[in-house]
């Protein structure tokens, strides 16, 4: 039950021996409470074992639970009696292991979605792997109470594999041992592992977190599992053997025809694994025959089944009794309903919706799809434009931060339910221009020339934006005429044709210049200047989006005899 890449243990006259020894180590070292899955010694002979493929083996062709579903449909015919109905106890998966499996499957349908990976599929291999987490035995965060840990892998009988992560997951520093719900070992969690209840840790023995992870890992190479070659794949690419494809495959088909939550903790636990063979009966030691014909006993009278519940109106046909389970009534948003940016750079604040349901009560662990609206290069953190996350205690679901892009505009963030057909929340988000809000000159050289010369020194700002450096903001410089007294103070200034001016790239005099930015220091230098005949005091107006300007005087006058 061990992801494990690819390992594989000799085939040989000393396998029933070793498997033997095996069983019993594990018989010894099973404590209350702990489920040992172990890896197996070797295959049976009479087993099919596919060549190898380009997919090594998620579980290194590790034991699993060989149980299989009653024979009945979990979806009775019409018309059936009670007494053909199938029992409660396969059907059943324990709530918040069920939760796990479609929270991961509308996660997979956001992030992989040609995958068309469907929860039942993961029900199946959880159901082999570990009997639905022991039956179910978590605690509210879906985090198994006890540990699921199969055996030493140390070569006793198991694959040899040296420790991988510090006895961090396993609590063995010598060697791996498979851990969680889903069996991954240490060195297949490092590169495997997802959060799946959103609490920021990538935990193997949480069943939403190792839920997740085995989605993945099955829609890996690009399968699409709605193709039968590709289902078969992902299934023997975590056990490569035909009677676990056989034995998961029953399962899926028995949870896609229906199944129901039970209970945490009172799940179906599976008895026979796939290294274990049939029990032997005690000897049993023949007795004398009786010395007269013994009075039969006459059998028990049957126990009549309990009577089920009928319908209001009377009538004879079974109506199950609905579970009382809470369901999202209210989505919300909460706090601002706006969004702004500057090109480049990080919202200040985070999308952030609430679940309640009907009593008002916040509802942890229910999905809520973010995506981003609308003709923009923004993006969530990680390049997504849609993200699915689960509520926290408190009922909440932010957005990863978003990274504004270099396109200014106005899109929308949209957040929608999955479980559950209410009305989305929305967020206006903005991306403006970067701006600055002073210029100022970097350095106090003169700024002068000659009749007909050149400017010795060229203009250098620097650009802020309350106190930062502002950088890559757009700029303009003008050479203005001298506003006359009394002038209106916002009147647009008049550009001078006469006087210092800048070259355009054929040498021509030009003295307004525009699409310059600042460096990624907020400095901006301008071109060379030069002067015509004209003599005197000058203008530059340099101007910045958001508003900061700045004038520089610049002084022609001829040189002194």
């Amino acid at each position: 039950m061990a992801p494990h890449m690819g390992r594989r243990l000799r085939k040989g006259a000393g396998t029933t021996a070793v498997a033997a020894l095996a069983v019993a180590a594990l018989s010894a070292s099973q404590a209350p409470g702990v489920v040992h899955a172990s890896t197996p010694t070797d295959q049976a002979a009479s087993d099919v074992t596919p060549p190898p493929t380009p997919d090594a083996p998620a579980s290194g062709n590790s034991p699993y639970y060989t149980d299989l579903p009653p024979l009945a449909s979990p979806t009775p015919p019409p018309n059936a009696s009670v007494g053909t109905l199938p029992t409660g106890d396969q059907q059943g998966i324990p709530a918040t292991v069920l939760d796990a499996y479609k929270k991961a499957e509308a996660a997979l349908a956001t992030d992989r979605p040609n995958c068309h990976l469907p929860w039942q599929l993961l029900a199946g291999i959880g159901k082999v792997e570990s009997g639905h987490a022991n039956g179910g035995r978590v605690d509210a965060n879906g985090t198994t109470l006890t540990p699921i840990l199969g055996p030493v892998l140390n070569g006793a009988g198991f694959a040899n594999i040296t420790d991988t992560d510090g006895g961090a997951y396993d609590g063995d520093k010598v060697h791996d041992r498979a851990v969680g719900p889903m069996q991954f070992i240490p060195s297949t969690w490092a590169s495997s592992g997802r959060d799946g209840n959103g609490d920021g840790v990538k935990d193997p023995n949480n069943v939403y977190d190792a839920a997740l992870a085995a989605g993945f890992y099955l829609c890996g190479n690009g399968r699409d599992v709605a193709v039968k070659a590709d289902l078969d794949k992902a299934i023997l690419s975590y056990n490569q053997s035909q009677e676990y494809l056989t034995t998961v495959t029953t399962w899926f088909d028995f949870y896609r025809r229906g199944t129901h939550e039970v209970p945490d903790g009172t799940g179906s636990l599976p008895s026979r694994r796939s290294d274990q063979s049939t029990p032997k009966q005690p000897p049993v030691t023949p007795k004398a025959p009786p010395s007269k014909k013994p009075t039969p006993t006459p059998p028990a009278p049957p126990v009549k089944p309990p009577v089920p519940p009928t319908k209001p109106d009377g009538g004879g046909t079974p109506t199950p009794p609905t579970p009382n389970v809470p369901r999202a009534t209210t989505f919300e948003g909460v706090g601002a309903k706006e969004l702004t940016a500057f090109a480049g750079g990080s919202f200040g604040g985070q999308p952030t919706a609430r679940v309640k349901d009907a009593s008002g009560k916040a509802m942890a662990k229910v999905s809520v799809k973010f995506e981003i609206v609308g003709d923009t290069d923004t993006r969530f953190a990680g390049g997504a434009t849609s993200v699915t996350v689960a509520t926290a205690t408190d009922g909440t679901a932010a957005a990863p931060a978003l990274k504004a892009g270099e396109k200014t505009g106005t899109f929308t963030v949209r957040a929608t339910v999955a479980e559950a057909k209410l009305s989305a929340v929305e967020w206006k988000a903005t991306v403006v221009a970067r701006q600055a809000d002073i210029l100022a000159r970097s350095d106090a050289k003169e700024l002068t020339a000659a009749p007909s010369g050149e400017f010795a020194n060229q203009v250098s700002v620097k650009a802020t934006y309350k106190g930062a450096a502002a950088s890559d903001v757009a700029a303009s410089a003008t050479m203005i005429v001298t506003p006359a007294a009394g002038a209106d103070p916002k009147a647009a200034p008049k550009v001078n044709d006469k006087g210092p001016y800048f070259k355009d790239a054929k040498g021509n005099p030009v003295r307004e210049l525009t699409d310059l930015k600042t460096d990624a220091n907020g400095v901006l230098v301008l071109p060379k200047m030069y002067a015509d005949a004209q003599t005197g005091t000058f203008l530059l107006r340099l101007t910045t989006e958001g508003g900061a300007t700045l004038t520089v005087e610049l002084k022609v006058a001829a040189a002194a005899s």
